[in-house]
């Protein structure tokens, strides 16, 4: 580039560095996460990561607001094409057997974002918004307090089948989401 000549703008590298960091946080947990490991998965310099964001806490809470948004807005997707509560019974199972909840990554990412809201409450505040999203589109179907357990059941069985030796198949899931729902 020649002097004088404008610096090419670049409109991605913020979200480079948000999605870097989820990549880094997979990897290598929250505690080992810096904000050199996401200059170098996000292949920026160490001083866009500082220039976007204050602080390393104030990465990580956009990163993880990213995530929440995200799975909770694959959650409603899936249970919005539910017509009835038979429909959404299936979407719940299908939730849990075949969505991003059972993808190791999102698992592991769920587990760092569960630890850090407990510490961290605009985070915390993110996250209980994410299950009263989750309980709302429950409700078009199930009782709040059905809707509250099914919610409950989704990251449960996600997170125990994630390592169990012996994870459930979708037959077993089918029948503990029809027990709770009252099938």
């Amino acid at each position: 580039m020649a002097s004088g000549e404008p610096k090419r703008n670049d409109p991605d590298r913020r979200q480079r560095i948000v999605d870097a960091t989820l990549e880094v946080i997979a990897q290598h947990g929250v505690a080992a996460t810096t904000h050199r490991r996401i200059a170098t998965a996000a292949a920026v310099p160490l001083g866009s990561v500082t220039y976007y964001f204050a602080s390393l806490e104030a990465l990580l809470t956009t990163a993880f607001l990213q995530l929440a948004a995200v799975s909770s807005a694959a959650f409603a997707a899936r249970l919005a094409e539910a017509q009835d509560r038979d429909g959404a019974r299936a979407a719940i199972v299908d939730i849990i057997a075949e969505s991003i909840w059972a993808e190791p990554r999102t698992l592991l990412l769920s587990y760092e974002l569960y630890a850090f809201a407990a510490r961290h409450p605009p985070v915390t505040a993110v996250m209980q918004r994410w299950m009263d999203d989750s309980r709302a589109a429950l409700e078009r179907f199930f009782d709040p307090l059905t809707a509250r357990a099914l919610d409950a059941l989704v990251e449960g069985i996600g997170i125990h089948n994630s390592i169990d030796r012996q994870p459930l198949q979708r037959d077993a899931i089918r029948e503990i989401v029809d027990r709770v729902a009252g099938a």
